[in-house]
């Protein structure tokens, strides 16, 4: 069984012996595939170490994080963009709209976004949204720059089977992550009712952290319980769950 994680900050644990510690759990644990997304230009070597470390098991993915816009965007968009011309990644992103923390800064979020959905057509990579309360303004820029090339995840799917259905229909797949373990989120009843094929799991470690450990931080060893409930929602087999999100991981970043 290879189980995915396709969206954790695991680099966020500096100390070399815990992080060693944090991978040989995922791999005890089956969570053998890593994509690691960074959030600004000062994640990129924490990221980039992680990766180097642990090269089959770790990759890497760049962007700038709707919460990390702000008046510099562009200055560090064109940093992060330097970076992306000069080594292997698998997608763009985060990237996105967040409108929980600071809604003055939507135009430039927006304008972010945009140039970032740029990058990963000219380079065909897929991105990874990051959307918090924000699912009209992000959908109406998906939907107005929609073409074959536009693909990827909308991260950390926590919306409506309505929402959810606008999404596929625009090709993206949902990334599902602790929240469906949250006995109040009806998240559970929303997957029960969407097709396998148009879902990955993620953890957002060491955020979201799911049930039985809620209230902790999250770690990406921790997958596993997240394929469990949505194994149980759907009447599968963990090892069935496991398959069919690997291999929709892998169409999406293409390893």
């Amino acid at each position: 069984m290879i189980l995915t994680d396709t969206h954790t900050h695991l680099y966020y644990e500096k100390e070399p012996e815990k992080r060693k510690q944090l991978i040989e759990r995922c791999l005890e644990n089956n969570v053998s595939r890593l994509f690691l997304p960074n959030v600004n230009s000062e994640s990129i070597e924490l990221v980039n170490q992680l990766t180097s470390e642990y090269p089959e098991n770790c990759f890497p993915m760049l962007g700038l994080h709707p919460c990390d816009v702000r008046e510099n965007y562009q200055e560090e968009l064109d940093t992060i963009l330097s970076v992306i011309e000069d080594q292997k990644i698998w997608a763009i992103g985060e990237i996105g709209i967040d409108l929980y923390w600071d809604k003055t800064t939507l135009e430039i979020q927006k304008e972010a976004f945009r140039i970032q959905i740029g990058w990963a057509k000219d380079k065909n990579l897929p991105i990874v949204i990051h959307c918090r309360e924000a699912f009209e303004e992000v959908y109406e820029i998906l939907y107005e720059l929609k073409d074959e090339r536009l693909r990827g995840i909308f991260h950390c799917f926590t919306g409506s089977e309505e929402q959810a259905k606008k999404i596929i229909e625009l090709g993206f797949y949902l990334g599902i992550g602790g929240v469906i373990t949250y006995k109040n989120s009806g998240l559970d009843k929303v997957v029960a009712n969407l097709d396998l094929q148009n879902l990955v799991l993620e953890t957002d470690s060491p955020y979201l952290t799911p049930v039985p450990f809620r209230g902790k931080p999250n770690e990406s060893s921790y997958l596993v319980y997240v394929a469990g409930k949505v194994a149980e929602v759907k009447n599968l087999s963990m090892e069935e769950v496991a398959k069919i999100t690997t291999n929709n991981s892998k169409r999406i970043f293409g390893i």
